[in-house]
């Protein structure tokens, strides 16, 4: 076994891994807000990044490749449920620092799909 394969199958097993813990997330998440009888959108959005961690993994294993794409949703996800976390008492050049990153993180997906740098077919 060369050290290519020993690579390949590590890399499967921590992916692995990565599925099982986001799941175990994703479950607990869901009895929590069961428990506790309360959907916020802060608890929908965090449901969102479980999804689309789920989703690059699959989009991995039917391509062999993870498109630039998902992470940037992934990120762009996680700091909007940061906003909506730190509520209306937080600081607000905090507020303008994630919401700049999200325009940001937008605009480079708009890039890349507009001009095509990635192939989200190949």
């Amino acid at each position: 076994m060369n050290i290519k394969n020993i690579i390949g199958l590590i890399e499967k097993l921590f992916l692995i891994i990565i599925a099982i813990f986001t799941i175990t997330a994703m479950a607990q998440e869901i009895l929590s807000t069961i428990a506790n009888h309360h959907v916020e959108l802060k608890d929908l959005l965090l449901m969102f990044i479980y999804a689309e961690v789920l989703g690059m993994l699959g989009a991995f294993y039917a391509s062999h490749r993870i498109p630039i794409t998902i992470p940037l949703f992934i990120a762009m996800t996680a700091l909007s449920r940061l906003i909506i976390l730190q509520g209306k008492d937080g600081d607000p050049s905090i507020l303008v620092y994630e919401s700049t990153a999200i325009i940001l993180i937008a605009a480079a997906c708009w890039i890349i799909s507009r001009v095509g740098l990635v192939s989200e077919d190949k």
